[in-house]
C-alpha cells in the first residue's frame, strides 16, 4: 500500500475531498500536526506522497511560530529528493519560500468562491479539469512563483494561484480540497477574520450550496489528473 502524509495547522483544515480519493486510490494516509508533533523525529522521505495543508499563520512566522522551521526542513528534503509534494494555501508558500520565492500581504482579503484563470501552463496542466467550475479562496498573503517553476493559475485579486515542478510538485494557494458540504466549520473557525474583513457569511453559505455537487467532482477529476501524472512519473524511475 502507498503512503500519504499530511501536515496540517488546524483540525478542519484536513485533505478535504482529497482523503477519499487517495483512499480509492490505495494510499493510507496519515496526518502530522505541525504545531504538536515532532516534524523532525519523523520520517516523511519514504511517503510515497506529502501534502502540505492551509492554516491562519504566515510562511515567514518562524520567529513566532518555530516549528515552521522544522516544517522547511521537511519541505526542502523532500524538494531535493524529488518525490511527489502537494502543498495547499499556507503549504504552498512554504514550498514557494523553500525554492527562494516571496511570500508577502496583498493588502486585501480573498475569501469566497471564483473560478480560477489558467495561464497556457495551466490549460495544459491537471487544473485544465476544472473548468469553470468556482473554487474556495481563503488568504491574505500571496506568493511568487519561485525560479523553474510553471505559473499556472491567477484570479483578479491574486495573479499567482498555482504552480508546478514537473510533474512532481504542484502548489495551490486556492482550497481546490474544501469540501463545500463542510462550509460551516470554515464559517465558525473563522468567524473573527470573516467579521474583521467585512466578508458576510451568509453570502459564503449560499455560495457552498451550489457548489456542493460540481465542485467536489470537478477538484476530484483534477486530483486525479495530478495523481496520474506522480504515477507516471514515479514509473520512469523518478525517486
Amino acid at each position: 500500500m502507498k503512503t500519504a502524509i499530511a501536515i496540517r495547522h488546524l483540525d478542519f483544515e484536513d485533505l478535504g475531498t482529497l482523503e477519499p480519493l487517495l483512499v480509492a486510490r490505495g494510499y493510507a494516509v496519515r496526518y502530522l500536526d505541525a504545531s504538536t508533533d515532532e516534524l523532525g523525529t519523523v520520517d516523511t522521505a519514504s511517503a510515497d506522497l506529502l501534502v502540505v495543508l492551509g492554516g491562519p499563520i504566515g510562511a515567514f512566522d518562524d520567529a513566532i511560530y518555530p516549528f515552521i522551521h522544522d516544517e522547511l526542513a521537511l519541505i526542502l528534503q523532500r524538494l531535493e529528493s524529488r518525490r511527489p509534494l502537494l502543498g495547499i494555501c499556507l503549504g504552498a508558500q512554504l514550498i514557494a519560500r523553500a525554492l527562494g520565492a516571496g511570500v508577502v500581504s496583498m493588502g486585501v482579503k480573498e475569501i469566497g468562491f471564483a473560478p480560477l484563470t489558467l495561464t497556457p501552463e495551466g490549460e495544459a496542466s491537471p487544473l485544465t479539469a476544472l473548468g469553470k467550475v468556482p473554487v474556495l479562496h481563503w488568504h491574505g498573503d500571496r506568493f511568487d512563483i519561485p525560479p523553474g517553476a510553471a505559473q499556472l493559475a491567477g484570479t483578479a485579486i491574486c495573479a499567482n494561484q498555482a504552480f508546478s515542478i514537473e510533474s512532481h510538485v504542484l502548489a495551490l494557494q486556492c482550497h481546490l480540497e474544501a469540501d463545500p458540504r463542510q462550509i460551516e466549520r470554515w464559517l465558525v473557525s473563522h468567524a473573527c477574520e470573516l467579521m474583521q474583513a467585512g466578508i458576510n457569511p451568509y453570502a459564503l453559505r449560499a455560495e457552498a450550496q451550489t457548489l456542493q455537487t460540481s465542485l467536489p467532482l470537478a477538484a476530484r477529476a483534477a486530483f486525479n489528473a495530478w495523481l496520474d501524472g506522480v504515477d507516471a512519473y514515479s514509473s520512469k524511475g523518478a525517486p
